[in-house]
């Protein structure tokens, strides 16, 4: 294996300039570029139309503060934004014979210069305050200096490499210091010449495309050629967006090669996966760092040659390299056959499948983790036996936990193809009860990433009724729940809670809210806690309504409290409904019903705040109760409600809306009306959840008359109900900040003054919602070492 080639040596065919023009290209990633510089830009010149705020003024007078002696250095860096710098840098261009490259940075330069001095003609110039010294005619803006830099920077940068994209864009930071310290620019107007060089020179890449953007078979050829390989002749193979290309070459000795084309990082997860992993109730560990594309290559080919050493069935490696202007390459031997995701059940029998979890069992004694076993990425050859290919994510030197999580997506990935009940019985067939009781840990949706759990999309419960297989076959329970609250979690649950604390009494006084908890009354303060745990009973009484199945009165009422610990500090409150399910589950139900049952409860809780919010605020404004409510009526309010309805409207009658709103929608619905034909349980599903909300809505009540007697109850009610309701659909744990605020917004409507509001809002909120956070943690632990949940 060869990881250090890198250009090629005389003689080849190829020379370094060709491979630079045979590379050249255009991206879809340069016109997202361009739109966010265009955005960015637009929003900076509205900031420009009002006067300089005081943070910008402050960072100008800082950076003037800079010694004087260091002025000669600061005046040579704002030469290089100016046509001496255009000429410069296009002059050293020609002298090294980059004809394209300077033609490139001489236009781009002269353009920017030009759009610079269009908009100082066009917009007006910048006015500060009178002690700071200003320029005549003011401060124009955007700073033509910083933008010449930037776009000679962004256009030279994908010729020259990333040392000199690094170094541009440090030149380009140096010179908006310098036109700071010199008196010229203001800070607001560096950024707005960044942004428009940056523009500028996407617009560029995509007029007359960049270096590195195409991948040719010519180049592939050529270096193939260099390694000694021998290559007669190459076809492309079928391409898909985001996956790396491959190539299959025929050498000269008879062999078929496969050539796999990376071009960007595939080991990527978005900001949704790694939020979700911070919130997973295993411990999941994440896939190990990459840096470099080429990095990626060299560390595929690394594990695959670990694999293949400890007797796992993997094609050969043959070359890795990086490669001048082009993408790395992985050069493996290409094996006959075809790939697991391409077979019907039927076609994989058992015999197969015992081969299968031999690999896996010989890669796991080798302590890899594969961590991307697809169907796709299972190969079946002429001779019915398996090979596994694409280590990219894979992890050498895995422990237990990383070992359990490739079982369980392996596990998962079968189950796809021949069923659960075939994936779990080779299993337990074929491997240790103890890696399959890991495996069983993993399988749920947080510890798979969703690469794994896409390849079943119409099959909703498949990994509940896998996880439900295998505990049946290992004799063991479903696991249980585990709390979703880690310690990032809290942490960024008190920063949420101190700002929400010290922010909202600001909206009035600190001292006179200080002043009326001090003098509060203490009984109505108690009747205030006993709301929130007299609530709790009555969500356990509508969540028994809302199973067919009678559930035992004592445990559903204990896990309701814990719940309050689960739910309340998770976003949208995932720990109810985890919870919830794997209780339900414990006492025998189904993966699907204890669902459907959690989100029957949920729904009945909805309808029946829709119906005494509706009802509710009209008969409390017919009573004349909301003094100071005020509707907005103006056009552009107008203009945003009916902009709302119409994409509302779009999204539930698209393909997606259908699937994914109405059909869930309908089917909640008609269970809601098939409760209704059972008296008991609608009592306990819509009485419970109206005594729910209810006695909450008292709860914030009684802490007002703690400290403010002349008001509505009923009013105060109704406007609890509306704000619980519309403050939870925020995903922050417990609506923290978004009830807040809503609540202030209606006693603020019934006419409650402003101290008093605050002060009874953020007394209800610690005494009724977040009070029992505290008994629920021990009932949590309680009821986990029962081995109720």
């Amino acid at each position: 294996m060869d990881s250090t080639r890198s250009s090629p040596s005389e003689g080849t065919g190829i020379s370094p300039k060709s491979r630079l023009r045979l590379s050249i290209g255009r991206r879809p990633a340069d016109l997202a570029k361009l739109l966010v510089a265009s955005g960015l830009l637009t929003l900076s010149v509205l900031l420009v139309l009002v006067p300089a705020n005081p943070v910008e003024v402050a960072i100008y007078q800082q950076l003037g503060r800079i010694p004087a002696i260091s002025d000669p250095v600061w005046v040579v860096l704002v030469w290089l934004g100016s046509w001496a710098g255009i000429a410069g840098v296009t002059a050293v261009a020609m002298y090294f014979g980059w004809i394209r490259v300077a033609l490139l940075c001489a236009g781009s330069g002269v353009l920017t210069w030009g759009l610079a001095q269009v908009m100082h003609q066009v917009l007006p110039a910048r006015a500060v305050p009178a002690p700071i010294f200003e320029p005549p005619g003011g401060f124009p803006f955007p700073s033509s200096e910083v933008a010449i830099v930037t776009v000679l920077a962004v256009v030279a940068a994908p010729y020259l490499g990333g040392p000199a994209r690094r170094v541009g864009w440090g030149l380009t930071v140096l010179v908006g210091v310098a036109v700071v310290h010199l008196g010229v620019q203001l800070p607001l107007d560096t950024v707005g010449g960044a942004l428009l060089g940056w523009g500028v020179g996407m617009l560029c890449h995509l007029v007359w495309g960049a270096p590195g953007r195409k991948v040719s078979q010519h180049v592939i050829f050529g270096e193939l050629e260099l390694a000694g390989l021998k290559p007669v002749s190459i076809v492309a193979l079928r391409h898909r967006l985001l996956v790396p290309r491959e190539f299959a070459v025929r050498t000269g000795d008879g062999r078929t090669l496969l050539v796999k084309v990376v071009r960007r990082m595939s080991r990527r997860a978005g900001p949704w996966y790694k939020i979700k992993r911070l919130l997973t109730l295993l411990d999941v560990q994440d896939e190990p760092r990459l840096s470099t594309p080429h990095h990626e290559v060299e560390h595929e080919a690394y594990v695959t040659l670990l694999a293949e050493r400890a007797g796992v069935r993997t094609p050969q490696v043959v070359l890795a390299c990086d490669v001048k202007h082009a993408p790395a390459l992985l050069v493996v031997g290409q094996v006959r056959g075809r790939r697991l995701s391409e077979m019907r059940g039927d076609d994989v029998d058992d015999e197969l499948l015992a081969a299968i979890w031999a690999q896996l069992a010989a890669l796991a004694g080798a302590r890899i983790a594969h961590h991307d076993l697809r169907a796709k990425n299972i190969l079946v050859d002429d001779e019915n036996r398996p090979w596994l290919l694409s280590f990219t994510f894979s992890h050498a030197g895995a422990d237990e936990a990383r070992c359990a999580q490739d079982l369980a997506e392996a596990m998962l990935s079968l189950a796809t193809v021949v069923g659960t009940e075939r994936t779990v019985s080779t299993a337990i067939r074929e491997l240790p009860a103890e890696q399959l009781a890991a495996a069983l840990r993993n399988l749920v949706p947080l510890a798979l990433p969703r690469r794994i759990r896409n390849q079943a999309p119409h099959g909703r419960f498949l990994l509940p009724e896998l996880r439900e297989a295998l505990a049946d076959g290992l004799g063991l329970p479903i696991p249980g729940f585990r709390s979703p609250v880690r310690p990032i979690t809290v942490i960024g649950l008190l920063l949420i809670a101190a700002a929400v604390y010290l922010l909202l009494p600001e909206l009035s006084s600190m001292g006179a809210v200080l002043t009326a908890v001090q003098h509060a009354n203490w009984v109505w303060l108690g009747v205030a806690v006993a709301t929130g745990f007299l609530a709790i009973l009555l969500s356990s009484i509508s969540v028994q309504g809302s199973s067919r199945v009678p559930l035992p009165f004592w445990q559903t009422l204990l896990v309701q409290v814990a719940a309050a610990f689960t739910g309340r500090t998770t976003p949208s409150g995932a720990g109810f409904f985890g919870i919830n399910v794997v209780y339900m589950e414990r006492l025998g139900l189904r993966r699907r019903v204890a669902v459907g049952v959690t989100l029957l409860n949920q729904a009945g809780t909805g309808a029946v705040a829709f119906v005494v919010a509706v009802f509710g605020v009209f008969a409390v404004g017919l009573s004349g109760t909301f003094t100071n409510l005020s509707i907005p009526t103006d056009w552009p309010v107008v203009v945003a409600v009916v902009a709302v309805l119409v994409v509302a409207v779009v999204v539930v009658a698209s393909p997606f809306g259908r699937r994914r709103i109405v059909a869930p929608s309908v089917e909640v619905g008609r269970e809601l009306l098939e409760t209704l034909r059972h008296p008991v349980r609608a009592l306990q599903l819509f009485g419970g959840a109206l005594g729910y909300l209810v006695v909450s809505g008292l709860g914030l009540a009684a802490s007002l008359a703690a400290l403010h007697p002349d008001f509505s109850w009923v009013a105060v009610t109704v406007v609890f109900i509306i704000g619980n309701t519309l403050g939870h659909l925020v995903p922050s744990p417990g609506g923290l900040g978004a009830v807040e605020a809503v609540l202030l917004a209606g006693l603020g409507a019934i006419g409650v003054p402003a101290t008093a509001a605050i002060t009874a809002v953020l007394i209800s909120r610690l005494l009724t919602y977040w009070l029992p956070v505290l008994p629920g943690i021990l009932v949590f632990r309680y009821l986990q070492h029962r081995g109720v949940i």
